[in-house]
């Protein structure tokens, strides 16, 4: 992840320096497209490890967050 962020820094320094050609643009998207992705999916797996707790010790977890819970948890072992 952080030769991912590096590559992108570089990129964003040389395009204050000069603008960018169009290999270095394509690049540029795609590197920011792959960070966002891995963005997202480490979000998803966060959201899916959270269980909601009443002050009675019930388990009010939101019905959607149980399903993506079982989801991910399935999408592993295969």
């Amino acid at each position: 992840m952080s030769k991912l962020i590096d590559e992108i820094n570089r990129l964003a320094r040389l395009s204050r320096e000069r603008p960018l050609n169009a290999q270095e643009r394509k690049r540029q998207a795609e590197l920011r497209q792959q960070y966002l992705d891995n963005f997202r999916n480490r979000f998803k797996q966060q959201l899916a490890q959270i269980k909601v707790v009443d002050s009675k010790g019930n388990d009010i977890t939101p019905r959607n967050a149980k399903l993506m819970r079982k989801s991910m948890n399935a999408n592993k072992k295969n």
